[in-house]
């Protein structure tokens, strides 16, 4: 792995002026090996080459999406691909013996002409009628090999980056792996790389971008190096930004104000689509859905870009802005534009009329606020997603997070595909301030109401429901009545107080049903991420020269942890204090710790409590001093 490596195709100078690949490296530069998937991978132990293990999930995820893009993609052109392990399992899914299928396919073979036998393409072949890759961003190149060793029906892939030590270790990653006919890395600019393809035919089919960050200076570029219904990947990593704590960056970002609300993630997800069409369509395209994700601390679209000016002209009524009350978090949507018939066939599109709420919210008479423009139609392809699930369940050795694809891409075909946004179990129960009920209590009582209801992939606690929020808002009105809460705590003019004067005009039914259960969660299936390791989530971003990641630092993430709390008080100065101040149940004669009571037994006699409770300041006229028997401490109830 230290030497230089021979025998690449592509010329000494690459475009853009990228230095000859396999430059002699200093010897003291420490590397570690890692194995992912089909990949082995090498990169400095110093951070100057980005790498995230927990990003495993994203990998093979979307080595999943571009194998079926792929399958539909040749298929089309009479290419059937061949994945590893895929005819194996097959045969026991069908449960056929050997010699069955062994006739099945003479069979299938004497129908053919001797030239109509169908054409295949393998994992790790070049298919000259295959797709061609563009990963934008490639840092090691674990990606791109990924690609090249487990996709099938690939003609070429393009591992760029800006960073020439990042190519020099793509291109001693692509001979390690033997891939490098495949594999072509390049160093350059990833916006000025794909400006340089929007020539119909120099485009790629798949271009996948995993920023560091912020996708946003890259999308206006790639929805031009697509080809036409070709797929875009994009990872968002903000989610800082996009999750509503800074709505003016996420607007110079995405075009959108982000909101907080407890149904980030989903409008996360619908807030780049949303930047995605736009950007489309200055170019008269758009983008079409096929999986979006949110996961662990970042969120994956995966869509496929058209063009067509008719299309394009319905993009406004798929914008949708966002009324949300700021006191007990009922959403409202407001599309941008309708679509209505016209004479002769033709649809004629205008203005929405709105808004769709008063002033004030009509459940707690609290304000809203505006959020969006976001994407307000499907975010999934169903049956797309439902192709993955099958290829990933009948094939499960094929990715090492295989049970965690399987679970998430369940729950994604069980969402409500036409219901943006969710509510969530904690939001409804604390803002009344009730006991919160079981999630199989609330479904089942939408359930019984004629609504329908779901679960979200982008959080455990989610209830996604085509019900008005008048009906949910009844729904929880009859739960706290079976559950009360003391009223008079509440202040008149909060959520609660004026949700709960209200008497509910549904009467709900919590009566536990069949088919509130959700099939992925009867089965099991790993649906939401469980910590991975320690101090798991976002690295920190790579650097020219690198910095060590080891015990150094572990050190600084120690040091910077808490630096803001107040340090620990020591327990024998805390008892020593306490000890100052008399018992309250003593007084009364109910304390029962005797010796072991933390608080003083002994009446204080003036001198102590003036001791107890110094006063440095001059007095005023309505400082006292304490007399015997007053507490003047906390004490203890």
């Amino acid at each position: 792995m230290e030497g230089q490596p021979q025998g690449l195709p592509n010329p000494a100078e690459m475009e853009n002026g990228t230095k000859p690949c396999g430059e002699e490296r200093p010897s003291e530069i420490q590397e570690t090996t890692v194995t992912e998937g089909a990949a082995k991978i090498a990169f400095p132990s110093a951070n100057e080459v980005f790498y995230n293990p927990v990003q495993e999930f994203n990998r093979d995820l979307t080595c999943a999406v571009i194998t079926e893009f792929a399958r539909i993609q040749l298929a089309a052109k009479g290419i059937q691909i061949k994945v590893p392990g895929e005819k194996d399992v097959q045969k026991v899914v069908v449960d056929l013996s050997e010699q069955e299928e062994e006739k099945a396919e003479m069979k299938e073979g004497a129908n053919l002409a001797p030239g109509d036998q169908p054409r295949t393409a393998a994992v790790g072949e070049i298919c000259e009628e295959g797709l061609r890759v563009l990963e934008g961003l490639a840092a090691s190149g674990l990606r791109s090999i990924r690609f090249a060793r487990e996709v099938p029906g690939l003609q070429s892939v393009v591992a760029n980056d800006a960073s020439a030590r990042a190519v020099d270790l793509i291109c001693r990653n692509v001979q390690l792996n033997g891939v490098a006919h495949l594999v072509h890395p390049r160093q350059a600019d990833a916006r000025m790389l794909m400006y340089q393809h929007q020539k119909v035919s120099e485009r790629f089919d798949v271009i996948d971008l995993d920023p560091y960050g912020s996708p946003a200076p890259f999308l206006d570029a790639a929805v031009q190096a697509v080809s036409e219904g070709g797929l875009l990947c994009v990872t968002c990593t903000d989610m800082a930004v996009l999750a509503g704590n800074s709505g003016e960056t996420c607007y110079s970002k995405y075009g959108a104000m982000a909101l907080k609300s407890r149904a980030c993630h989903e409008m996360a997800l619908r807030i780049v689509l949303h930047s995605l069409d736009l950007r489309a369509n200055c170019y008269q395209r758009f983008v079409v859905p096929l999986l979006s994700i949110s996961a662990d601390f970042y969120v994956r679209v995966f869509v496929r870009v058209f063009t067509g000016q008719a299309k394009v002209k319905a993009s406004a009524s798929k914008q949708a802005l966002v009324f949300q009350c700021v006191g007990c978090g009922t959403f409202h949507l407001q599309h941008l534009g309708k679509a209505s018939g016209a004479a002769g066939g033709r649809v004629k599109f205008s203005a929405a009329c709105g808004p769709p709420v008063a002033p004030e919210c009509e459940h707690c008479g609290q304000r809203h606020q505006l959020g969006g423009p976001l994407w307000a139609e499907p975010i999934h392809d169903l049956d797309f997603v439902g192709r993955v699930l099958e290829a990933v369940s009948t094939n499960p050795g094929r990715f090492h997070t295989s049970e965690r694809i399987r679970g998430v891409l369940s729950v994604i075909t069980e969402e409500l595909p036409d219901v943006p946004l969710y509510y969530t179990l904690d939001q409804l129960s604390s803002t009344i301030h009730c006991s919160t009920p079981s999630l199989l209590q609330l479904r089942s009582a939408l359930l019984h109401a004629g609504f329908q209801v779901s679960l979200s992939h982008a959080c455990k606690n989610a209830v996604k429901t085509d019900a008005p929020s008048s009906a949910l808002w009844d729904i929880m009105r009859c739960w706290e009545k079976e559950c009360p809460v003391k009223r008079e705590r509440l202040s008149e003019t909060s959520p609660a107080f004026r949700i709960l004067s209200v008497e509910p005009r549904l009467q709900a039914n919590f009566t536990i049903r069949d088919d509130a259960n959700p099939s992925s969660r009867q089965r099991g299936l790993k649906r939401f991420q469980a910590n991975p390791e320690a101090n798991w989530g976002p690295r920190p971003r790579a650097r020219p020269g690198g910095k060590a990641a080891g015990e150094a630092m572990e050190e600084r993430r120690r040091l910077h942890q808490n630096k803001r709390k107040e340090p620990a008080e020591d327990p024998v100065q805390r008892a020593a204090r306490l000890k100052t101040f008399p018992c309250k149940r003593f007084k009364e004669g109910t304390c029962q710790r005797g010796d072991e009571c933390c608080y003083s037994h002994s009446s204080p006699t003036p001198e102590d409590a003036a001791e107890a409770t110094p006063n440095d300041g001059p007095k005023t006229p309505y400082q006292n001093p304490p007399g015997p028997g007053v507490a003047t401490g906390p004490g203890v109830d």
